[in-house]
């Protein structure tokens, strides 16, 4: 299975790097807490594997045959990251001490699970890599036991990564950091996760019109 390898270093590396799902979780482990974190982080690994499954028994072929799926993709998941950054403005508006901790301790762990289940399966790009790791999967001629451990490899590495994201944004230092730069830090993750979904629905429109 050496050939895989190139296929999971490029999906660590994605894992890793900064996106909705890395914000969803440190906005949790900020405001709530680490069981709070790690809850989003296993919402997040739940949702891959659940992407997993879907690719294995053809939703990839679906999107590449109908590609009204992705820009449908891209206005739901637009609008999901628009209602949490509509949240996180309203929390850093009201800024009753920390309004979006208050917020994020009532709604763990398992309001935080679907939160983070919910932004990897709304998102569009996580649904185009699916189709890429599909497509390389589908060259190698995988059975479909093949298929699933590989995303399960795939979604322990998220449990891993985002778990690791979660505990590092829950430290005591990182926690006093944002008890008194609370309203700083909410309005920050109001403003990337509207930005970033109004850029999603809005591409999502354009391609509808098009």
């Amino acid at each position: 299975m050496i050939e895989l390898l190139p296929l999971m270093l490029g999906v660590l590396l994605a894992q890793m790097a900064p996106g909705p799902n890395l914000m969803a979780v440190a906005s949790y482990a900020l405001g709530g807490g680490r069981r709070a974190g790690l809850a989003v982080a296993a919402g997040v690994a739940a949702g891959v594997f659940v992407w997993a499954i879907a690719c294995t028994f053809g939703i990839a072929a679906l999107f590449s045959s109908i590609p009204e799926t992705i820009i449908i993709m891209k206005c739901i998941g637009g609008a999901y990251l628009m209602f949490l950054g509509l949240k996180a403005l309203r929390a850093a508006w009201r800024g009753h001490g920390g309004a979006l901790q208050s917020t994020h301790v009532e709604a763990a762990p398992l309001a935080a699970f679907r939160t983070g289940m919910l932004v990897v399966l709304t998102n569009p790009k996580a649904a185009m890599m699916w189709v890429a790791v599909s497509s390389f999967l589908a060259a190698t001629h995988m059975s479909h036991g093949q298929f699933l451990l590989t995303g399960l490899c795939i979604s322990l590495s998220a449990l891993a990564i985002y778990s690791t994201y979660a505990v590092l944004f829950s430290t005591g230092m990182a926690m006093k950091t944002y008890a008194r730069f609370s309203r700083m830090f909410e309005a920050g993750f109001g403003l990337v996760f509207g930005a970033v979904g109004a850029k999603l629905f809005i591409d999502g429109i354009r391609a509808a019109r098009a």
